[in-house]
């Protein structure tokens, strides 16, 4: 365990940036990757969807080298960084007790995991206990620590939304996942949604609001296209990149129409293939395909 003060080159560099940034201690190692960072918190009382929705996420993210910061809790917490482990990425488990201290303690071997690829971090001193007065203060250091903050299934009154509201404080970026309007665990994830945070289907409705350079740094995202595998003709990220043409630009709503997909998919598919170097976005919502060699060949 070692502690890190606001000033140590080894101080995570989102949060040392945020006002009054607290010591950490820290078990495990910080690396300066771990910058490329988001968070996903929710419910304890998850539901299945809830639980394969941040499944799903926290492993596209972790496998593309984003590292998934958590709070360790029970529910999506676990999800989160569990799923982050599986996909061979690195996760951070940011703590409302002292890094000695395992809460839940049925997470004790999860902590161990993540001690191994990643960190537990806190800014209470070792053997402080959990204590409900720490969660505020623990939910803003780990809104600090990441590029943005998904939130999947909350409660009307929940620390991940508290987390959320940290974040766009801090000047992060906000995410939900949708859920269903007659489920309790989704009110406050689709308040969110309805207040203005971004919502989020897939990894890719995350890192197409990250800043280009963070955008950038996403593994098998920067390479240009002669370097990578054209998407599978019979895909939809095929289908959607035989429509584009590299000389006449197409408004989205005509793309959206000749695909005949929901408008939604459609937009992730051109942000896929975006963000792939295979399309670009032009001014007025136009898109153009920029694989020529593809097409040649």
């Amino acid at each position: 365990m070692v502690e890190l003060r606001p000033g140590d080159p080894r101080y995570p560099a989102l949060l040392g940036a945020v006002s009054s940034a607290p010591a950490l201690f820290v078990r495990g190692e910080l690396h300066p990757d771990d910058a490329l960072a988001i968070a996903i918190v929710g419910s304890r009382r998850a539901t299945p969807y809830g639980i394969a929705a941040t499944e799903q996420l926290a492993s596209d993210l972790a496998g593309r080298g984003v590292t998934i910061v958590s709070g360790l809790a029970r529910g999506i917490d676990t999800a989160a960084h569990r799923s982050a482990l599986a996909a061979g990425g690195r996760t951070l488990a940011v703590l409302g007790c002292g890094v000695d201290v395992v809460y839940p303690p049925e997470n004790a071997p999860l902590a161990r995991a993540i001690e191994s690829h990643g960190a537990i971090l806190s800014q209470f001193p070792p053997g402080m206990p959990a204590l409900a007065g720490h969660f505020p203060a623990r939910n803003r250091t780990l809104a600090g620590l990441a590029l943005g903050v998904v939130v999947v299934e909350a409660a009307e009154r929940s620390g991940a939304l508290i987390t959320a509201g940290f974040a766009g404080d801090l000047g992060r970026e906000t995410f939900a996942v949708p859920g269903r309007i007659t489920s309790p665990t989704s009110v406050g994830a689709n308040r969110l949604i309805q207040d203005g945070a971004k919502l989020v289907t897939c990894w890719q409705d995350i890192v197409s609001e990250l800043p280009e350079q963070w955008r950038r740094a996403v593994r098998g995202l920067s390479a240009p296209p002669g370097e990578q595998h054209a998407p599978e003709p019979g895909s939809d990220e095929g289908r959607m990149l035989q429509l584009l043409a590299p000389d006449e630009p197409q408004h989205i709503e005509q793309l959206i129409e000749r695909a005949g997909l929901a408008p939604a998919r459609a937009a992730a598919l051109l942000v896929t293939l975006e963000l792939g170097g295979w399309a670009r976005q032009l001014a007025g919502q136009r898109w153009v395909s920029l694989e020529t060699r593809a097409r040649r060949a």
